[in-house]
């Protein structure tokens, strides 16, 4: 996986940016975005693929923290909103996302797989 991501992440200019909480050698948490084109909208959004805090380690501020970070990117690459998802059984997810005053709109999702 990481020889697969670090062309993206070491590109100039990245494709793909990330943030990791740490705290002494322990990775408690972290966040990955891409910025994105929407042609609904005819303007740039910052998508998170995943924001993720390690159990034990969640209700601790790291996910504001993370989030924080994203929102600073976000404004620098002149994107005016950040979009992600989370499946519907992640009611822990959905209820921090609500908290940080995320909209939530129903949406599905779907997959086609187009390689081997």
């Amino acid at each position: 996986m990481a020889e697969r991501l670090a062309p993206a992440l070491f590109a100039t200019p990245p494709r793909l940016h990330a943030w990791v909480a740490e705290a002494c050698g322990e990775l408690l948490g972290y966040a990955t975005a891409t910025v994105e084109f929407s042609t609904w909208q005819a303007r740039d959004f910052l998508h998170v693929d995943c924001l993720f805090v390690r159990e034990g380690r969640r209700g601790d501020g790291i996910g504001v923290s993370l989030l924080a970070a994203v929102i600073v990117a976000a404004r620098r690459a002149g994107c005016a909103e950040i979009q992600w998802q989370t499946p519907d059984w992640n009611t822990d997810a959905a209820r921090f996302y609500r908290r940080v005053g995320a909209i939530e709109k129903p949406k599905r999702r779907f997959f086609l797989q187009v390689d081997g």
